[in-house]
């Protein structure tokens, strides 16, 4: 099951961590995953670049995935850089802390209504879509899918994103604080109920 697709392919190298100076954290979901108390006002971890090197395209991945847009993935994945270098997040666990809190904030981006809206009218990326009319019919699709997903319970829908980002069953588990065993279960009620929200609204048009 194809959750949600993204214009264009991921970049292979991240660019600048420069970027504005207010940073909105993400606020990830009750227990793990939240963020830490900051080292000091200002205060910049020092393996940031190296963290920020080698997990940027996981990042991404996951933030597409809930917002669709290669754009918009970057600035959360900017967005949450800057809150990891404020925190005490152990480097070990980096990877599974950005993976959640780029879930969390593209999510929170889509309920909130934070996305570009003229990003969402462009349809298809580099590719010409061979007819107009299906091409609005996979805008509208990827639409409800977005929707549906933002209306599922947190944990659901964090575990989904992740799941269908690429990460493994193990990494999900050690992201979200699960026991190996019930990620697949989570994952396909996460997906259940994506289904069914899905159909509620279709029948409800």
């Amino acid at each position: 099951m194809e959750l949600v697709g993204h214009r264009g392919g991921l970049p292979t190298a991240p660019p600048s961590l420069d970027g504005p100076g207010g940073v909105t954290t993400p606020v990830p979901r009750e227990g793990a995953g939240a963020v830490p108390t900051p080292t000091g006002r200002g205060a910049v971890r020092p393996d940031l670049e190296q963290v920020f090197r080698s997990a940027y395209p996981r990042v991404v991945a996951v933030a597409a995935r809930v917002l669709g847009s290669r754009d918009e993935a970057e600035d959360v994945a900017q967005e949450v850089f800057l809150a990891f270098g404020r925190s005490t997040v152990p480097a070990g666990e980096a990877l599974g802390w950005l993976s959640v809190a780029a879930a969390h904030t593209s999510l929170n981006s889509l309920r909130t209504g934070r996305r570009r809206a003229t990003r969402e009218h462009a349809v298809g990326g580099d590719t010409v879509a061979p007819d107009v009319a299906d091409a609005v019919l996979a805008l509208d699709e990827r639409r409800r899918v977005r929707a549906a997903l933002a209306r599922l319970p947190r944990r659901q829908a964090v575990a989904l994103v992740l799941r269908h980002s690429g990460l493994s069953y193990a990494e999900v588990a050690a992201a979200l604080d699960l026991s190996p065993g019930s990620v697949g279960t989570t994952v396909r009620r996460a997906e259940t109920a994506l289904r069914k929200e899905l159909t509620r609204h279709a029948s409800s048009e």
